[in-house]
């Protein structure tokens, strides 16, 4: 083993054949020397010297020559102290969760790892159409940590791939991760749960992994997730004043090394201009956290006042335009039973005497804070969660959902579980085998969504008649069609849908969030239109879409969501019309086959006729 000329590029551990070079950043008069260690002993065994005079600005590189990489491990000791790669690509030492970083420091260093040895098996990018991705958003760990999660490999990457199959009975397929890259969870009196703040962001989360290589068990997750049509989306949370450069190049290698297919991003933490621009980055997802949607329809559901105007702007929000999903629940705020069950944030569990976390999450607890047994309070809540899902799911841009509210997942009133590496923090999967209500509830909406375009269009919507049809592409009623009612009291909003591109059907959706019923007139598209009422808050999607006897007005009860679907009165034929006129059709055609024969023969005949007389 010798050490070699190097390059300064790229930064980290690049394997080369036989030679292996390390490449990092030192200020100017500081000193650097490479430490490599042998697996399992606390001291290094070589260590080279990485002068200043042999470096390219403040880049020190060398390369060193019969390193075996599956025996060593290394580090940079820099001005006396020792230092973990930041571009390091896996770490030794972190295998266990929340494991007291000061009894391991001297295990803590980079591995030698090849990024060259995956077999992808032809995997890509699936590249699936914002309109077209009903996202999900779960934390690694506490996805699958639950003991009722039943999944053999609990809290891992190969947790989430042995739920692939409930995901994609559900209806998602996007999954949008919070952060895997290797982050100090043992903060100096709490764990770092959600995984924000400082880390080695190129390497993915040991502690994650239930084997030996976590590299290899992230990319088995992604290969896995896009085999069913899942795309993998992970949250890039970078600290404040990080190297423009380093957050592009992080989300680089991602993308080309682990085939992700986005990222969540703060924009006031990194070059969002730069990144959208960056020729590598432009057929990828890249989004940003905004809590403008979750706000307005968090608001609407518990019937405040002057909401309506706001509503039509969520509804139209486009996701592919400026990255921004829509979400009712996130991480961060209540899980949505709990945004339904409680007026006030309960997070005394966090040793902050109840101070930290969001003071105003527009939350209402349907008359008892806390869990009831109160037959109305429990059956108000379980229409609030439905309405709450259909506000976000019949919304034009990308819907995401938080992990466990399809099934009622609740922390108890906590709404800042950020250190809470327990029940709390993690998906308890006990309700949903207990009682499946919502989940079957939100799996059929997401058909509904899928099935119908009105609800998930490709362009944008300019209130205009596009189509030249006579009726613009969206308009919005209030009791009155054609006529928002949109003051101050208004709790009430009709969205028409034209649906006038080939395959589309025209979708009439009524929202009404008080706490009165109300009538809605429903407005005309044409003579050769009937409405269908394909789903309600209360039943849910109809197995059979029911059409209304009265045309032309529609009754919602208090609180509640219908959407109706216009059908083309000569579209709707029966099968046996079809066939009947598929058969008179035929005989027809055979009549005018024999004339058209008969005739020919006539033809044929004459001379002969002619030549005997």
């Amino acid at each position: 083993m010798r050490k070699i000329k190097g390059s300064p590029q790229p930064f980290g551990v690049d394997i080369k054949g036989k030679n292996i070079n390390f490449a990092v950043q030192v200020a100017k008069g500081k000193t650097c020397e490479l430490l490599l260690y042998k697996r399992g002993k606390e001291v290094p065994e070589y260590q080279f010297d990485m002068p200043e005079e042999e470096g390219v600005g403040e880049v020190r590189f060398l390369s060193v020559e019969g390193l075996k990489a599956d025996r060593y491990e290394y580090n940079f000791l820099i001005d006396g102290k020792v230092c973990v790669d930041p571009y390091v690509k896996e770490l030794a030492g972190k295998e266990k969760f929340g494991v007291e970083r000061k009894l391991q420091e001297h295990q803590i260093r980079g591995k030698i790892v090849s990024m060259e040895d995956y077999d992808w098996q032809e995997d890509q990018r699936l590249h699936l159409p914002w309109e077209d991705v009903v996202a999900y958003g779960l934390h690694v760990r506490g996805f699958t940590k639950h003991s009722s999660s039943k999944v053999v490999h609990k809290g891992t990457f190969q947790g989430v791939v042995e739920k692939l199959d409930y995901l994609k009975e559900l209806g998602v397929n996007q999954i949008q991760c919070m952060p895997v890259y290797e982050f100090e969870e043992c903060g100096k009196t709490k764990v770092n749960y959600w995984g924000y703040g400082k880390g080695f962001y190129f390497a993915p989360k040991k502690a994650y992994a239930y084997g030996k290589s976590a590299v290899r068990e992230l990319k088995d997750m992604v290969r896995a997730c896009h085999s069913q049509g899942i795309e993998v989306v992970l949250e890039m949370p970078f600290v404040p004043g990080i190297s423009a450069n380093y957050v592009t190049e992080c989300l680089r290698f991602y993308m080309l090394e682990y085939h992700v297919d986005g990222f969540v991003l703060n924009p006031y933490n990194v070059p969002w201009e730069q990144l959208i621009e960056d020729p590598f980055l432009k057929d990828i997802k890249l989004m940003q956290k905004d809590d403008g949607f979750q706000n307005v329809m968090r608001r609407f559901l518990k019937g405040d006042e002057n909401m309506v105007n706001d509503v039509i702007w969520a509804l139209k929000n486009r996701s592919s335009e400026n990255g921004k999903c829509n979400y009712i629940t996130t991480q961060t705020g209540f899980t949505l039973w709990d945004l339904v069950s409680y007026d006030c944030k309960h997070n005394e569990e966090n040793g902050e005497k109840n101070l930290d976390g969001p003071d105003y999450n527009y939350s209402w607890n349907c008359g008892a804070e806390g869990p009831s047994r109160k037959r109305a309070v429990v059956n108000l809540r379980k229409n609030q969660v439905k309405n709450a899902l259909e506000l976000l799911l019949t919304a034009q841009g990308t819907p995401c959902l938080l992990a466990g509210d399809e099934f009622c997942n609740s922390q108890r009133g906590n709404n800042n579980a950020y250190c809470q590496d327990n029940e709390t923090g993690w998906v308890n999967w006990t309700q949903l085998k207990k009682d499946d209500w919502l989940f079957q509830y939100t799996k059929k909406l997401i058909g509904l969504r899928k099935e119908h375009r009105c609800l998930h269009q490709s362009t944008a919507l300019s209130g205009m008649d596009t189509t030249r049809c006579g009726i613009p592409d969206v308009s919005y009623h209030g009791e009155n069609a054609w006529q928002v009612k949109a003051e101050v009291s208004s709790r009430q909003l009709g969205v028409l849908y034209s649906g006038t591109k080939e395959g589309e059907f025209p979708c009439f959706i009524a929202y009404n969030m008080h706490w009165l019923p109300h009538h809605f007139a429903i407005p005309s598209i044409g003579k050769n239109v009937e409405w269908y009422l394909v789903m309600t808050t209360k039943d849910g999607v109809l197995c059979e879409a029911k059409k209304l006897e009265n045309q032309k007005e529609v009754l919602l009860e208090e609180r509640s969501v219908a959407i109706l679907v216009g059908r083309r009165i000569e579209e709707k034929k029966s099968r046996s019309e079809k066939k009947s006129i598929h058969t008179a059709k035929t005989q027809n055609v055979n009549k005018i086959e024999k004339r058209q024969g008969a005739e020919e023969l006539c033809k044929e005949e004459q001379p002969a006729r002619e030549g005997k007389v």
